[in-house]
């Protein structure tokens, strides 16, 4: 059973621990960058996402109040679909993040509107704030999964930076001195040694 590594192979050791860390700094400020763009395009979708919702809800909210002066509450009930409407999100991985960025939303049958033209207008302005709701709701999910994801590489990142790699430094430059220190102790003996050997064989 080997212990620990001492003298030049633990100063080896150390020496390609540091080296590994800085590499995974190196890495990890790629990844920081990589998903800090990637969070600035999400957020840009987030917002038109955002926009097109609350354009697509006061369409919507403006023809349900029409229905409702026009036709009345029950004749909307009446043309209300009751079928299922079935959401599906596709993903894409962005730097190890799983993140969605497609929607697709299918509306069961629709009903006979039971009134005037302007139920068919509403429920059709329905459907359509529907699936700006998805997208947003789509688009906000990959901006927080994308941030956390981001906010823990520079944790990460500072981890290694302020407390791992000044540790390895640390601790290699002790070493380094004390091997030093020794060499030198060991080449003052060996002078030594050879000088009383020269003056042993003079005599």
């Amino acid at each position: 059973m080997t212990g620990p590594a001492t003298g030049r192979a633990a100063r080896l050791a150390l020496t390609a621990r540091l080296t590994t860390a800085q590499r995974a700094v190196a890495l990890l400020d790629r990844k920081q960058r990589a998903l800090a763009a990637e969070g600035e395009r999400l957020e840009l979708v987030a917002v038109r996402a955002a926009e097109a919702f609350d354009e697509q809800a006061r369409a919507a909210s403006g023809w349900l109040r029409r229905a409702t002066a026009l036709d009345g509450t029950r004749a909307i009930n009446k043309s209300t679909p009751r079928a299922t409407t079935e959401v599906g999100i596709g993903y894409e991985v962005t730097m190890g993040v799983r993140h969605p960025t497609r929607t697709d939303v299918r509306f069961g049958p629709q009903a006979e509107p039971a009134g005037s033209s302007a139920l068919a207008y509403t429920a059709q302005a329905h459907r359509a704030a529907v699936v700006a709701a998805v997208r947003l709701a789509a688009a906000q999910r990959s901006v927080s999964l994308v941030a956390a994801e981001l906010a823990l590489t520079r944790q990460q990142q500072r981890a290694l930076e302020l407390r791992w790699i000044p540790k390895l430094e640390l601790r290699l430059a002790e070493l380094s001195q004390r091997l030093d220190e020794t060499e030198r102790e060991e080449n003052v003996r060996l002078r030594w040694a050879a000088s009383r050997t020269g003056t042993e064989d003079r005599r």
